[in-house]
């Protein structure tokens, strides 16, 4: 992506941003067999993905159906997936009746999941993400399925190991991560039972205007509120928005030798690095926080160390 504009001016502007397909993901949409179907759509992630498939099938010149699950309890949310020509379906997909509805779809993109206060519902976040991909593997068991998961299923490395790589012996701290190594062995079993193809996807970090890592260092540092060191790894960024913000960062509890962190050397080496800059992303969420823009109120929970989220 080039030609980056100076700031995000609105929440238009960042989902076309957060969607926008490159020539690799436009290139592969044009080859791919088979329709979409994307489980848990109205999440963080999923509109700005399902549209970002949808583009790229569009520029690819290639029309197949694509499918954005929910229970949509917002029904506004519903609307503005089906106007970027998206196909919904309305339903719980713990009701395994209605999950067992659900047309059988060539790829499917399963991102739902609990992390906030999944310790004051432990119960839910079990079924949600333990329980529910056993019935998703099972019902998509002739399909090819990506299934989102986190990056909390590693234990706390030491900074200067460079993180965790996937060879690494999963340990996860806290019932959230053990629930979500849950969602990968659920996964895993049918994939070998099956014999469908499935891939995790473990995921770090998010960072966008509204939510993430970087939105919630930022929010504490113009909020002259302490930033905790404890994870590590944060002292830099917070120095950088203290400067954008004019105001010195106050900081609390040292910097610990371990933190939460994967090493993405594989994935640079499959589809090369980020486009985008990180101190760019900085300067956008500098403005759009200054302006007051609307967030989404998802704490990350980024400097607990004992995975109590």
């Amino acid at each position: 992506m080039n030609n980056y504009p100076d700031k995000i001016e609105n929440e238009e502007q960042l989902e076309d941003l957060l969607s926008r397909p490159g020539s690799g993901t436009i290139d592969m949409f044009s080859k791919l067999e088979g329709d979409l179907i994307f489980l848990g759509v109205s999440g963080k992630i999923g509109q700005s993905l399902a549209r970002m498939a949808k583009r790229a099938c569009d520029e690819g010149g290639v029309k197949k159906r694509i499918i954005g699950v929910s229970k949509f309890a917002d029904k506004e949310a519903q609307n503005k997936i089906e106007k970027y020509g998206i196909e919904t379906i309305r339903g719980d997909l713990l009701d395994t009746e209605f999950t067992k509805s659900l047309p059988d779809i060539r790829n499917v993109f399963f991102l739902a999941g609990m992390k906030f206060g999944s310790t004051s519902n432990l119960a839910m976040t079990w079924a949600v993400n333990s329980y529910l991909p056993a019935i998703i593997a099972d019902h998509f068991r002739k399909s090819r399925i990506v299934a989102f998961s986190t990056g909390c299923v590693y234990p706390l490395v030491p900074v200067e190991s460079g993180g965790s790589v996937e060879t690494d012996i999963p340990e996860a701290i806290g019932e959230y991560a053990q629930s979500c190594l849950g969602r990968e062995r659920m996964f895993e079993y049918g994939s070998i039972r099956n014999k469908t193809e499935i891939v995790l996807i473990r995921l770090n970090y998010a960072v966008e205007m509204r939510y993430g890592v970087l939105v919630d260092i930022a929010l504490k540092v113009k909020n002259n509120q302490p930033v905790d060191l404890a994870m590590g790894s944060v002292h830099e960024v917070a120095e950088k928005f203290g400067k954008l913000f004019n105001i010195k960062p106050v900081f609390v509890n040292k910097e610990a030798k371990t933190a939460l962190l994967n090493n993405s050397a594989r994935a640079f080496e499959i589809f090369g690095k980020p486009a985008m800059p990180t101190d760019q992303v900085i300067l956008w969420i500098s403005w759009w926080l200054k302006e007051e823009k609307d967030l989404l109120g998802k704490p990350t929970h980024f400097e607990v160390r004992d995975g109590k989220y």
